[in-house]
């Protein structure tokens, strides 16, 4: 693609599926830019708090959304320093990594509005090409036409797993049955949601890392995306 504008990497998948580990990796090996959508929703469901929208009120959720900014800092090559997620310049990357915020998240995406204005400012941020883009419809809503797409998924109990390890690393001792219950509700939200469900896109490779270690998942979809390039 020597000359061309380079992919735009859509990776979808469900909650605890590792989506932002891999997908950061990815981009500091290709050089892109990571953007986190699922941290936008996070910091627009806690805009919202703080502001007391009543989220059962169509015009004052339509009404917040025209007003809303959430971006991200520089970008960073290292996956383990991502750019800030800023609320209106705010860093707010801390605040919203919590269980509580995860799920007010998943609730406040399936409203019309929202989804409508943070797809606006997610396309604004991929549109020059060269992202890692990361959500629950990267593939199937924003980025229909991305080059590159990923649907990447793990069993409930791997997932669950997974989200009580990162979640001890922060020291938040969660039990696992509470856990795998929220993972679970999770799946169900973000799939029967009527604005833009998770579904696996039809032209999306599906990398199940159930059985995979991060490095085989982050490889595969490396050598996949540079090979787009080469072509």
């Amino acid at each position: 693609m020597s000359g061309r504008r380079k992919p735009i990497v859509a990776v979808d998948g469900p909650a605890g599926a590792g989506k932002s580990t891999v997908s950061r990796a990815v981009a500091a090996r290709l050089g892109y830019l990571y953007i986190d959508t699922g941290a936008m929703y996070r910091a627009a469901a806690l805009a919202a708090e703080r502001a007391g929208l009543d989220k059962s009120d169509d015009k004052a959720v339509e009404k917040f959304c025209k007003t809303l900014e959430v971006g991200f800092g520089p970008p960073s090559t290292d996956p383990a320093k991502p750019a800030a997620v800023l609320l209106s310049e705010e860093d707010v990357s801390a605040l919203i990594r919590t269980p509580e915020m995860s799920m007010a998240a998943s609730t406040f995406s399936a409203k019309q509005p929202v989804r409508r204005r943070l797809t606006e400012i997610q396309r604004r941020l991929g549109a020059s090409g060269g992202v890692v883009m990361e959500g629950r419809d990267i593939g199937t809503v924003v980025f229909p036409d991305a080059e590159a797409k990923f649907f990447l998924t793990a069993s409930l109990e791997e997932r669950a797993r997974r989200r009580q390890a990162e979640l001890a690393a922060k020291g938040q001792e969660i039990p696992l049955a509470k856990i795998l219950e929220d993972v679970a509700v999770r799946d169900r939200q973000d799939s029967s949601r009527e604005q833009a469900p998770l579904v696996q896109a039809p032209d999306a490779h599906l990398v199940d890392s159930t059985g995979l270690t991060i490095s085989e998942v982050i490889d595969r979809i490396v050598n996949k995306v540079r090979s787009l390039e080469r072509s």
